[in-house]
Protein backbone atom coordinates (compact mmCIF):
# COMPACT_ATOMS: atom_id res chain seq x y z
CA UNK A 1 0.00 0.00 0.00
CA UNK A 2 2.91 2.35 0.68
CA UNK A 3 4.07 2.01 -2.93
CA UNK A 4 0.57 2.76 -4.20
CA UNK A 5 0.26 5.76 -1.87
CA UNK A 6 3.40 7.18 -3.42
CA UNK A 7 1.58 7.21 -6.76
CA UNK A 8 -1.64 8.72 -5.40
CA UNK A 9 -2.89 9.04 -1.84
CA UNK A 10 -6.55 8.22 -1.03
CA UNK A 11 -8.79 10.78 0.68
CA UNK A 12 -11.25 9.65 3.32
CA UNK A 13 -14.86 10.88 3.29
CA UNK A 14 -17.63 10.76 5.88
CA UNK A 15 -19.89 7.73 5.45
CA UNK A 16 -22.90 9.94 4.63
CA UNK A 17 -21.07 11.50 1.66
CA UNK A 18 -19.84 8.11 0.46
CA UNK A 19 -23.40 6.78 0.42
CA UNK A 20 -24.77 9.91 -1.26
CA UNK A 21 -22.15 9.96 -4.02
CA UNK A 22 -22.41 6.24 -4.71
CA UNK A 23 -26.20 6.29 -4.75
CA UNK A 24 -26.14 9.25 -7.16
CA UNK A 25 -23.78 7.40 -9.50
CA UNK A 26 -25.99 4.31 -9.41
CA UNK A 27 -29.08 6.38 -10.23
CA UNK A 28 -27.19 8.08 -13.06
CA UNK A 29 -26.36 4.65 -14.47
CA UNK A 30 -30.01 3.59 -14.29
CA UNK A 31 -31.17 6.76 -16.05
CA UNK A 32 -28.57 6.48 -18.82
CA UNK A 33 -29.43 2.81 -19.35
CA UNK A 34 -33.12 3.64 -19.79
CA UNK A 35 -32.36 6.59 -22.09
CA UNK A 36 -30.01 4.51 -24.20
CA UNK A 37 -32.57 1.71 -24.67
CA UNK A 38 -35.44 4.13 -25.25
CA UNK A 39 -33.44 5.77 -28.05
CA UNK A 40 -32.66 2.32 -29.46
CA UNK A 41 -36.37 1.58 -29.67
CA UNK A 42 -37.28 4.89 -31.30
CA UNK A 43 -36.97 5.38 -35.05
CA UNK A 44 -34.45 8.14 -35.80
CA UNK A 45 -36.97 10.18 -37.82
CA UNK A 46 -39.26 10.31 -34.76
CA UNK A 47 -36.58 11.86 -32.55
CA UNK A 48 -36.22 15.62 -32.07
CA UNK A 49 -34.13 17.13 -34.87
CA UNK A 50 -31.14 17.98 -32.67
CA UNK A 51 -30.92 14.38 -31.40
CA UNK A 52 -31.09 13.10 -34.96
CA UNK A 53 -28.30 15.47 -36.03
CA UNK A 54 -26.13 14.52 -33.06
CA UNK A 55 -26.77 10.82 -33.81
CA UNK A 56 -27.13 10.33 -30.07
CA UNK A 57 -28.91 7.03 -30.61
CA UNK A 58 -25.85 5.40 -32.21
CA UNK A 59 -23.47 7.32 -29.95
CA UNK A 60 -24.88 5.63 -26.84
CA UNK A 61 -24.74 2.22 -28.52
CA UNK A 62 -20.96 2.50 -29.03
CA UNK A 63 -18.36 1.69 -26.38
CA UNK A 64 -16.52 5.04 -26.34
CA UNK A 65 -18.97 6.98 -24.18
CA UNK A 66 -19.11 4.21 -21.55
CA UNK A 67 -15.31 4.03 -21.34
CA UNK A 68 -15.25 7.80 -20.93
CA UNK A 69 -17.85 7.82 -18.14
CA UNK A 70 -16.17 4.93 -16.33
CA UNK A 71 -12.82 6.73 -16.37
CA UNK A 72 -14.47 9.99 -15.30
CA UNK A 73 -16.10 8.31 -12.30
CA UNK A 74 -12.93 6.41 -11.50
CA UNK A 75 -10.38 9.24 -11.43
CA UNK A 76 -12.65 11.63 -9.50
CA UNK A 77 -13.43 9.11 -6.77
CA UNK A 78 -11.52 9.70 -3.56
CA UNK A 79 -9.78 6.31 -3.30
CA UNK A 80 -9.16 3.26 -5.48
CA UNK A 81 -11.67 1.24 -3.44
CA UNK A 82 -14.31 3.95 -3.83
CA UNK A 83 -13.48 4.04 -7.54
CA UNK A 84 -14.09 0.30 -7.86
CA UNK A 85 -17.40 0.49 -5.98
CA UNK A 86 -18.65 3.55 -7.87
CA UNK A 87 -17.82 2.25 -11.35
CA UNK A 88 -19.23 -1.19 -10.57
CA UNK A 89 -22.54 0.23 -9.36
CA UNK A 90 -22.70 2.62 -12.32
CA UNK A 91 -22.49 -0.35 -14.69
CA UNK A 92 -24.90 -2.40 -12.58
CA UNK A 93 -27.43 0.45 -12.86
CA UNK A 94 -26.82 1.06 -16.56
CA UNK A 95 -26.69 -2.56 -17.74
CA UNK A 96 -29.49 -3.65 -15.39
CA UNK A 97 -31.92 -0.92 -16.48
CA UNK A 98 -30.99 -1.32 -20.17
CA UNK A 99 -31.73 -5.06 -20.25
CA UNK A 100 -34.70 -4.86 -17.91
CA UNK A 101 -36.20 -2.40 -20.40
CA UNK A 102 -35.19 -4.74 -23.25
CA UNK A 103 -36.89 -7.77 -21.70
CA UNK A 104 -39.93 -6.20 -20.04
CA UNK A 105 -40.84 -3.47 -22.53
CA UNK A 106 -39.13 -4.30 -25.84
CA UNK A 107 -40.03 -7.97 -25.37
CA UNK A 108 -36.87 -9.82 -26.34
CA UNK A 109 -33.86 -11.38 -24.61
CA UNK A 110 -30.47 -10.90 -26.36
CA UNK A 111 -28.59 -13.36 -24.14
CA UNK A 112 -25.21 -13.46 -25.93
CA UNK A 113 -24.91 -9.67 -26.23
CA UNK A 114 -26.10 -9.18 -22.67
CA UNK A 115 -23.44 -11.57 -21.36
CA UNK A 116 -20.72 -9.38 -22.89
CA UNK A 117 -21.95 -6.43 -20.84
CA UNK A 118 -22.37 -8.58 -17.73
CA UNK A 119 -18.73 -9.66 -18.03
CA UNK A 120 -17.67 -6.04 -18.52
CA UNK A 121 -19.63 -5.10 -15.40
CA UNK A 122 -17.94 -7.85 -13.37
CA UNK A 123 -14.41 -6.80 -14.39
CA UNK A 124 -15.13 -3.05 -14.18
CA UNK A 125 -14.22 -2.62 -10.48
CA UNK A 126 -10.77 -4.15 -11.03
CA UNK A 127 -10.09 -1.87 -14.00
CA UNK A 128 -11.47 1.14 -12.11
CA UNK A 129 -9.13 0.42 -9.19
CA UNK A 130 -6.18 0.63 -11.60
CA UNK A 131 -7.52 3.66 -13.50
CA UNK A 132 -7.77 5.67 -10.28
CA UNK A 133 -3.97 5.89 -10.23
CA UNK A 134 -3.92 7.61 -13.63
CA UNK A 135 -4.19 10.94 -11.77
CA UNK A 136 -1.16 10.10 -9.69
CA UNK A 137 2.56 10.73 -10.05
CA UNK A 138 5.37 8.94 -11.81
CA UNK A 139 5.85 6.40 -14.57
CA UNK A 140 3.01 4.10 -13.50
CA UNK A 141 0.48 6.94 -13.59
CA UNK A 142 1.67 8.01 -17.06
CA UNK A 143 1.48 4.41 -18.28
CA UNK A 144 -2.09 4.00 -17.05
CA UNK A 145 -3.12 7.34 -18.57
CA UNK A 146 -1.53 6.33 -21.87
CA UNK A 147 -3.54 3.10 -21.95
CA UNK A 148 -6.69 5.11 -21.30
CA UNK A 149 -5.83 7.41 -24.21
CA UNK A 150 -5.27 4.39 -26.39
CA UNK A 151 -8.77 3.16 -25.52
CA UNK A 152 -10.46 6.51 -26.23
CA UNK A 153 -8.42 7.02 -29.41
CA UNK A 154 -9.58 3.78 -31.00
CA UNK A 155 -13.27 4.82 -31.26
CA UNK A 156 -12.38 8.40 -32.21
CA UNK A 157 -9.75 7.92 -34.93
CA UNK A 158 -8.84 5.70 -37.82
CA UNK A 159 -5.07 5.46 -37.61
CA UNK A 160 -2.53 3.72 -39.83
CA UNK A 161 0.72 4.19 -41.77
CA UNK A 162 -0.94 5.95 -44.70
CA UNK A 163 -4.14 7.28 -43.21
CA UNK A 164 -5.58 9.25 -40.33
CA UNK A 165 -9.21 10.29 -40.04
CA UNK A 166 -11.88 11.08 -37.48
CA UNK A 167 -14.37 8.22 -37.14
CA UNK A 168 -16.98 9.98 -35.03
CA UNK A 169 -17.19 13.65 -34.03
CA UNK A 170 -18.77 12.97 -30.64
CA UNK A 171 -15.99 10.51 -29.76
CA UNK A 172 -13.50 13.22 -30.76
CA UNK A 173 -15.14 15.51 -28.20
CA UNK A 174 -14.78 12.78 -25.58
CA UNK A 175 -11.11 12.40 -26.51
CA UNK A 176 -10.53 16.14 -26.07
CA UNK A 177 -12.41 16.09 -22.76
CA UNK A 178 -10.19 13.22 -21.59
CA UNK A 179 -7.14 15.45 -22.07
CA UNK A 180 -8.60 17.93 -19.58
CA UNK A 181 -9.63 15.16 -17.17
CA UNK A 182 -6.17 13.57 -17.00
CA UNK A 183 -4.14 16.76 -17.43
CA UNK A 184 -1.61 17.46 -14.68
CA UNK A 185 1.18 19.31 -16.47
CA UNK A 186 2.13 20.10 -20.09
CA UNK A 187 5.02 17.62 -20.00
CA UNK A 188 2.85 14.87 -18.53
CA UNK A 189 -0.03 15.24 -20.99
CA UNK A 190 2.30 15.38 -24.01
CA UNK A 191 3.83 12.08 -22.91
CA UNK A 192 0.40 10.54 -22.33
CA UNK A 193 -1.08 11.61 -25.67
CA UNK A 194 2.04 10.62 -27.61
CA UNK A 195 2.32 7.17 -26.03
CA UNK A 196 -1.43 6.65 -26.35
CA UNK A 197 -1.33 7.41 -30.07
CA UNK A 198 1.66 5.14 -30.61
CA UNK A 199 -0.09 2.26 -28.83
CA UNK A 200 -3.27 2.87 -30.81
CA UNK A 201 -1.27 2.85 -34.05
CA UNK A 202 0.56 -0.37 -33.11
CA UNK A 203 -2.70 -2.14 -32.27
CA UNK A 204 -4.26 -1.00 -35.54
CA UNK A 205 -1.26 -2.27 -37.52
CA UNK A 206 -1.14 -5.54 -35.57
CA UNK A 207 -4.82 -6.18 -36.31
CA UNK A 208 -4.15 -5.49 -40.00
CA UNK A 209 -1.19 -7.88 -39.96
CA UNK A 210 -3.21 -10.73 -38.45
CA UNK A 211 -6.08 -10.15 -40.90
CA UNK A 212 -3.61 -10.52 -43.79
CA UNK A 213 -2.30 -13.91 -42.57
Amino acid sequence: MKILNEIRRPINLPLSKKLLYTASIFVMGVILGVISKALDETASNLLPHFLEVLDLRNFLSRIGVWIFLAVLISVYSKSPVRSAINVFLFFVGMVGSYYLYTIRIAGFFPKSYMMIWVIMTVVSPFLAFICWYAKGKGTIAISISSLIFMLVSRPAFGLGVWYFYIKYKLELLLWIAMIFILYQSPKQIIKVVTIGFILSFLIAETNLFWRML
